[in-house]
Parts: C-alpha cells; sequence; structure tokens
C-alpha cells in the first residue's frame, strides 16, 4: 500500500512487552514499522533499528489523529495495523471507579476503533490490507476480579468478527490474537493496582489473594516469551488466508477449552481453587 515498494506497519504499545517484539519482528520481516506509544524514549532501541517512532497516547484522540497525518504524510497509508496497546484494571466492581472502567475502554477498545477507522479508507481504496487486533485468552475466559478488563477484551473479539465480515468484499483481513500467559509487566500492574485499591476493607482477603496469584503466574520464567507472540503475528501477516484467531502462550488454550466444553459452573471451581 505505500508509495515505495517496501510494505509498512503500524504497531501500537511498542515502548515494551509484545508490541515491541511485535515491531522488532516486522522490522526484521522487511517491514517499514511504525511504533507508536506514549513514551518514545522507550522505543529508541527499534529506531535504531529503522522504525519510525511516533508519541501516542491511544486514548487521546489529538494523539491518534496526528500519529495518522503523520504517517499519511509519507506513505499511502498502512498495509499492516497491529493493535496491540492495552493494559488490565482489576478490581472488585464495587471498589472501580466509572471512570476508571470508562479509561479502561478508551485504552483497550475505543482506542483501536478510532485508529482504525482513520487507516481504513486508504486500505479500502487499494483493496488489501491485514488489520491484527491482540486481545487475550481473556477475551474468551474470566478471572476474579477482572470485571472491566474482562469487559474489554470480549468486547473487542466481538467487534473484531464483526469488523472481519464487513471488511472481507474489500480484500481486508482481520486477525485476532489471543494471548496467553506473557512475561510482561502485566502482572505488576495488576497486582499493585489491586493492593492500591482494595488492599483492605471488605474485598482484601480475595484481593491479596488475587494479588499473589497473579505475582507468583507472572514471575520470571513462568511464562511465555513476548516474542512468541510477535512470531504469531508475522505468521498471521504473511499468510496469504491467515486464521480468523489465533490462540498462543502459556494456558490459553487449556483455559479456553475448559471453559467452552466443560461449562461455567466447571470453570468456576478452577478458578476459584488457584485462591486456596
Amino acid at each position: 500500500m505505500s508509495t515505495t515498494s517496501k510494505r509498512t506497519a503500524l504497531v501500537t504499545g511498542a515502548s515494551s512487552g509484545m508490541g515491541k517484539e511485535i515491531a522488532r519482528r516486522l522490522i526484521k520481516d522487511g517491514f517499514q514499522v511504525n511504533a507508536a506509544a506514549r513514551s518514545v524514549e522507550k522505543m529508541d532501541d527499534l529506531a535504531r533499528l529503522g522504525a519510525r517512532t511516533l508519541r501516542m497516547d491511544i486514548s487521546r484522540d489529538a494523539d491518534i489523529t496526528a500519529a495518522v497525518q503523520t504517517i499519511l504524510d509519507e506513505a499511502d497509508g498502512v498495509d499492516v495495523l497491529v493493535n496491540n496497546a492495552g493494559f488490565g484494571l482489576y478490581g472488585p466492581v464495587e471498589d472501580v471507579g466509572l471512570d476508571e472502567a470508562r479509561y479502561q475502554f478508551e485504552v483497550n477498545l475505543f482506542g483501536a476503533a478510532r485508529l482504525t477507522q482513520l487507516l481504513l479508507p486508504k486500505m479500502r481504496e487499494r483493496r488489501s490490507g491485514t488489520i491484527v487486533n491482540v486481545t487475550s485468552m481473556g477475551g474468551k475466559i474470566y478471572t476474579l476480579l477482572g470485571a472491566w478488563y474482562h469487559a474489554t477484551k470480549h468486547a473487542l473479539e466481538g467487534w473484531s468478527d464483526c469488523l472481519r465480515l464487513e471488511l472481507a468484499p474489500f480484500g481486508i483481513k482481520v486477525v485476532i490474537i489471543e494471548p496467553g500467559l506473557i512475561e510482561t509487566g502485566f502482572g505488576d500492574v495488576v497486582a499493585g493496582g489491586l493492593l492500591d485499591r482494595s488492599g483492605t476493607g471488605p474485598y482484601a482477603k480475595l484481593t491479596q489473594a488475587v494479588a499473589k496469584s497473579t505475582r507468583d503466574a507472572y514471575d520470571h520464567g513462568r511464562g511465555t516469551k513476548p516474542d512468541v507472540i510477535a512470531g504469531v503475528v508475522s505468521r498471521a501477516v504473511k499468510a496469504a488466508k491467515p486464521r480468523t484467531r489465533y490462540v498462543a502462550g502459556k494456558y490459553a488454550l487449556p483455559m479456553i477449552k475448559i471453559r467452552a466444553w466443560l461449562g461455567d459452573r466447571v470453570f468456576d471451581r478452577v478458578i476459584m481453587s488457584q485462591m486456596r
């Protein structure tokens, strides 16, 4: 789609974790990568590899439109959009303010939606392009105290399915990536926020148990390296007919299957057993 022979990509949330590894892999695959995140200085390593780094707070429309305009000024849109930016807001529903919940949706759903809207016209004109939406195994399952996080990931799954159908006539592919437990800063962010918000009070016992189990699960060496997800994205982008969904990473496939095959009551017991 670009005006040069080099295919272009935009990866959000590229300052760390999966986003950084996805950007690095797409550079290796020969893409001109636009790497976007709030902290540009954390993407200096990607810039040295040839990426264009863009300051973008995915919750701010002005940042999104400015980043898109920067890309359009130098290329005729992008061939690949990877909506990866996101974070996990955990806490009892009673304790989480609705402003926080709305922000969770702004980052995990509406930011991706706005970016997609702005980049779609060029893809549609060219009748080609791939949109990769990074959801989570959390888009198919649920965990304790994760009501708002899972709500966003379930929403992104449904949004992506509808988007895939409406864009198919224009030759645009929509792919969902469902990572499992990946070694990023996710666990520390979730646990820290939980304890700050509900470490005391009526939900204190449950909160402390969830925070401990989360930190234990994400302890160094216990999860899947983020470059595994980068490899999955690479394969999906290269495929002439990619799958609609790719499940990858520790626990993702078994947890999704347990919930789908054995039902909610059994899955409830599985989740609660982790708190003992």
